[in-house]
C-alpha cells in the first residue's frame, strides 16, 4: 500500500510539472547575467544567502562566488575568500550554515603548485557573517584519485556525490557516504534504479532522504542533452526507478545541478536553453541587452515553484 501511494506521489509530481508553463520558470536574478557563464546554486535557509559558481567562457576558469540579502535586495556578488587561480565549484551550504562543500583541483597542501584532480573540500565558521576557515580537503574514504564532483548533504550528514570511477556502471555514477559515529564510510553506487550505463551526475538529496534530484544526459525518455529526472524510496528504503521531470523545466537544451528549497517548494537549477530570435535592433545597446538579458544558450540559474508531495 505504502508503494503505491509512493508512485502516485511521484505521478503527481510529473503530473503538476507538466502543467506548468514557460513563464513560471524565471532566471534567479538578472543581476548575473554580468557573468557568462553562471552555474550550481545553493541557497540559505533563511534565504539571506546564494553561493554559485562563475565561469569563463569556455568553463576552464571557475571560481564560487556569493551574494547576501538586505531588506529583500541582493547584494552585489563577491568571490569567496578561499579563491586562488585553481578551479573551484559546486558549493553545497550545511543546514545550519556553518559549513560549505566545494570541489576543486586544488593541491592538498603549499608544498606544491601541482593541480590535483577534483576533490570535495570544505570551508567552516561559526555562523552567519563570520569568517570562513581555511580549505580543508574531505580526504578518504570518499576523496581518491579519481574525480569526485557535486556534493550534497542530507540532514543526517549523509553525503552524496558524482564520481568517475571505472568501477561504476556507466561513465558519471551518483554514490553515498554514509556518516557512521562521527566519520564518513566507504562510498556505496546507488541502485540501477538511479545508476546506469551512461551518464548520472548532479544529485541533490532531500534533508530526509525520501527524494533525489539528479541530471541525466542523452537518455532515451529525455528531451535533449541534460535532463532532471526525480526518485522517491519505496516502503524498504530503496530507490524507485527514477523518472524524467519532464517539460518545460527539461528542454532540448542541458538543465543540470538542481537544489531544491524545501522550505519555500522552490526548484532552483541551471539550463542553457535558447530562446532568442533574429530581430531588428535600434542600436547597439538594444542588441546588447537582448543578448545578455535574455535566455541566449549560456549556462544561467533558473528558478521555478514546485510542489513536491511528501509522506507524512
Amino acid at each position: 500500500m505504502l508503494k503505491v501511494r509512493l508512485m502516485v506521489m511521484l505521478i503527481l509530481v510529473l503530473t503538476q510539472l507538466s502543467a506548468q508553463n514557460e513563464t513560471k520558470i524565471t532566471q534567479f536574478n538578472s543581476a548575473l547575467n554580468q557573468f557568462l557563464n553562471v552555474r550550481d546554486f545553493c541557497i540559505s535557509e533563511e534565504g539571506d544567502e546564494a553561493f554559485f559558481t562563475i565561469q569563463s567562457p569556455l568553463q576552464d576558469i571557475s571560481q564560487i562566488a556569493y551574494i547576501t540579502k538586505k531588506d529583500n535586495q541582493w547584494s552585489e556578488a563577491k568571490l569567496m575568500p578561499f579563491s586562488s587561480s585553481y578551479m573551484d565549484l559546486e558549493p553545497f551550504l550545511s543546514q545550519d550554515g556553518k559549513r560549505l562543500f566545494f570541489v576543486s583541483d586544488r593541491p592538498l597542501d603549499d608544498s606544491t603548485e601541482q593541480k590535483k584532480d577534483f576533490d570535495i573540500w570544505y570551508v567552516e565558521r561559526s555562523g552567519n557573517g563570520k569568517e570562513w576557515s581555511s580549505p580543508k580537503n574531505i580526504g578518504p574514504p570518499i576523496n581518491s584519485d579519481l574525480n569526485e564532483f557535486y556534493p550534497s548533504i542530507s540532514a543526517n550528514n549523509n553525503l552524496y556525490f558524482t564520481l568517475e570511477s571505472p568501477n561504476g556502471m556507466g561513465k558519471d555514477d551518483i554514490y553515498i557516504s554514509r556518516w557512521q559515529n562521527g566519520s564518513y564510510s566507504t562510498p556505496e553506487l546507488l541502485d540501477e534504479n538511479i545508476n546506469s550505463s551512461g551518464y548520472e551526475f548532479n544529485a541533490f538529496i532531500s534533508k530526509r532522504e525520501d527524494f533525489i534530484l539528479f541530471s541525466r544526459y542523452n537518455e532515451e525518455d529525455g528531451l535533449g542533452s541534460g535532463d532532471l529526472y526525480i526518485s522517491v524510496k519505496d516502503e524498504n528504503g530503496k530507490w524507485e526507478k527514477a523518472k524524467n521531470i519532464g517539460a518545460p523545466i527539461n528542454t532540448k537544451y542541458m538543465e543540470y545541478c538542481p537544489y531544491y528549497d524545501e522550505r519555500n517548494q522552490t526548484l532552483y537549477f541551471t539550463s542553457k536553453r535558447n530562446d532568442l530570435l533574429p530581430k531588428q535592433f535600434n542600436a547597439v545597446s538594444d542588441f546588447k541587452d537582448y543578448i545578455n538579458e535574455g535566455n541566449n544558450g549560456l549556462s544561467k540559474i533558473y528558478m521555478t515553484q514546485l510542489k513536491i508531495n511528501r509522506l507524512k
